[in-house]
């Protein structure tokens, strides 16, 4: 017997629960365009697995759900990857019953595969220098020197998201400020301290920057760029792309090996070299803009590792044996 073909109106409707779902995360909870994208991607890959098996949102028991995990896991997905679609599954369901569209929510006692709590690859302090002097190497044209040694210098000094780097409006950065006012996830903001070294990079490209925009409005009649670091690109910003591509540049001419980086390694290495030095974590929670104290407590290896240290350096059974005349 020939199954009925999958149901266009099924498969439309469920479209549009997740285009109203991200409507409101994007209104209510002013969501990041890169959260957004991923719910979308995900939704939409578990929209097409129910439409496959002629179920819909709004049909889906808990064994759909469930059915749907295992699939996952089957393809060889990553634990991480099943998790992050069971969390937008979970809030889709979530918003749905609030608004009424379900009168029961399926998803609410699927716990789901959880994440490996990797300990985050970080840098030494030594790396940093040489990624910060790759930065400023002379090889490069001075706009570029400039610009990318005030990315980099930001970047450590602050432990900003890439995202919130390559945007950071101009506005924000006149004046030498001793502090910058971020905005993160969700439109939250937070103040970080700067450090001299990149209030300096930041003064010097910024000049470099407002002389090269005027020239440019007086030449070709150009607009201003609200951005710290314009771009032609459609965004009007340098991309993350593009900054993670400047990173690996960075990792040759410094002889860091370039798989160990990312920008947002940099970022590992901002809390990690603030809290081996006696930094409070709630501190860097809030410098890191973490919502969750337990997202930053993933630092605290280096604590253990700093006090296990300590203790092979200062505690008189861990020196070697001594002779009776003192010597080792």
């Amino acid at each position: 017997m020939t199954q009925p073909p999958k149901n266009a109106e099924a498969l439309a409707d469920m479209s549009r629960w997740i285009a109203t779902f991200l409507e409101a995360q994007a209104a209510e909870l002013g969501a990041a365009q890169n959260t957004l994208a991923a719910y979308g991607r995900d939704l939409s890959d578990f929209r097409d697995w129910l439409n496959r098996a002629r179920l819909t949102y709004d049909s889906a028991q808990r064994d759909d759900i469930e059915g749907y995990l295992i699939d996952c896991d089957a393809q060889g997905l990553s634990q991480a990857t099943r998790a992050r679609r069971l969390s937008a599954i979970k809030q889709l369901y979530r918003f749905a019953f609030d608004e009424g569209w379900r009168d029961s929510n399926p998803a609410i006692q699927i716990t789901g595969p959880g994440r490996n709590k990797r300990l985050p690859k970080t840098l030494s302090q030594q790396d940093v220098e040489a990624l910060l002097a790759a930065a400023r190497h002379p090889d490069q044209t001075e706009a570029t020197r400039l610009r990318n040694t005030c990315l980099m210098e930001l970047l450590y000094a602050t432990g900003m998201r890439v995202s919130e780097l390559v945007s950071l409006p101009v506005n924000a950065c006149r004046g030498d400020p001793r502090i910058l006012l971020i905005k993160g996830k969700g439109d939250k903001e937070r103040i970080v301290p700067l450090s001299p070294p990149a209030r300096s990079a930041l003064a010097v490209w910024l000049a470099h920057r407002d002389e090269a925009e005027e020239i440019a409005r007086i030449e070709k009649g150009a607009l201003a760029s609200p951005f710290l670091f314009p771009s032609r690109g459609k965004q009007g910003h340098l991309t993350r792309h593009r900054f993670f591509q400047m990173i690996k540049g960075f990792c040759a001419t410094a002889g860091v090996p370039p798989a160990d980086v990312t920008p947002h390694t940099l970022r590992h290495a901002f809390a990690t070299h603030l809290l081996a030095n006696g930094a409070d974590l709630r501190v860097i929670q809030t410098l890191l803009g973490h919502a969750d104290l337990a997202t930053t407590e993933i630092y605290t290896h280096v604590q253990e590792e700093r006090l296990k240290q300590l203790v092979l350096d200062h505690h008189p059974l861990a020196k070697p044996a001594r002779d009776a005349d003192g010597t080792s």
